[in-house]
């Protein structure tokens, strides 16, 4: 039996202006979705610096729905620890980080464009020290 494997289909990233992440600033990400029979994994991309405050970040993802519907929800995503230091691949100062925004694979029930956009909802505003945000959708291959 083989595991199942990822490829990619979509992934972007935009650069944050001068590192400094208002909360009004709500970066969008579209994508089309031709097939419907796949499962798909969905990851938000952020890159940030050594000097980020905080071992989270608070976001809100908004997703559009092939044009039917918008579904909104807030995500608490780990950064790392004061034990382990920062997740995610690290050079020099800046680390980027992978982590799904949804539990497992999703199915896509129509085929259409769909729009992620992403803001910070920190109680610090603006947020600095973050370079990028971005959406990553990976097809599941079985």
């Amino acid at each position: 039996m083989a595991a199942c494997s990822p490829i990619d289909l979509f992934e972007k990233t935009v650069a944050i202006p001068n590192q400094t992440w208002y909360n009004t600033y709500k970066p969008s990400f579209t994508f089309a979705i031709t097939d419907t029979t796949s499962l798909y994994n969905i990851f938000l991309v952020l890159r940030h610096t050594d000097s980020y405050k905080y071992n989270n970040i608070w976001l809100n993802i908004s997703s559009d729905v092939a044009g039917d519907s918008i579904h909104f929800q807030n995500l608490n995503i780990a950064l790392g620890s004061d034990a382990t230091g920062w997740e995610g691949n690290g050079m020099d100062d800046i680390f980027d980080i992978r982590k799904p925004i949804t539990n497992g694979p999703v199915a896509f029930k129509k085929t259409g464009k769909y729009t992620f956009a992403i803001s910070q909802i920190m109680r610090e505003n603006p947020l600095t020290s973050i370079l990028n945000v971005g959406i990553l959708v990976e097809k599941v291959k079985m």
